[in-house]
């Protein structure tokens, strides 16, 4: 019994070591107008840990879908949103950033209209990390920066 907590304090231990290792920079949420049934949210995705990692899936009460989506062209050459069921792979020491005509969190069939300076509460789940629940503010004025990322808000969530 003894080494049966001890194996399940350290795994809670690598776990929560972990998470501490993924930090969420400039997170917001948009819709493209205020009675739109679909929203995105974006953000930069930094593991500071020595191992990769990946956002395996997203989860929020905002609306009736929640996904990862990218952009994709087609054979035509026109961008289309697509799923990513593999989700995003968060290099050690480095980032992935979910940006507009990128990866992003889609939101389908929003239960409430996204509205200015309102919150979204999201949960990443992250396959080494586990779940980081992220409190995203909604910036409907936001215009996107050059490289995508967007600067001027820096919100960390935990």
């Amino acid at each position: 019994m003894k080494s049966f907590l001890l194996a399940g304090a350290a795994a809670l231990a690598l776990a929560t070591s972990a998470q501490a290792d993924i930090v969420i920079h400039d997170a917001y949420a948009r819709s493209a107008m205020a009675t739109a049934p679909t929203g995105a949210a974006f953000m930069r995705i930094e593991n500071t840990g020595d191992s990769d990692d990946r956002l395996v899936s997203v989860a929020s009460d905002a609306a009736e879908r929640v996904e990862l989506h990218t952009h994709i062209s087609d054979a035509n050459g026109v961008m289309k949103m697509a799923e990513v069921e593999d989700g995003f792979a968060i290099p050690a020491h480095g980032e992935h950033a979910l940006q507009r005509g990128g990866d992003h969190v889609m939101f389908m069939g929003l239960r409430a209209p996204f509205e200015q300076d309102a919150k979204v509460i999201v949960t990443l789940t992250f396959e080494k990390a586990g779940e980081k629940r992220v409190e995203i503010p909604v910036d409907l004025a936001r215009t996107p920066m050059h490289g995508g990322g967007g600067a001027g808000h820096k919100n960390t969530g935990n």
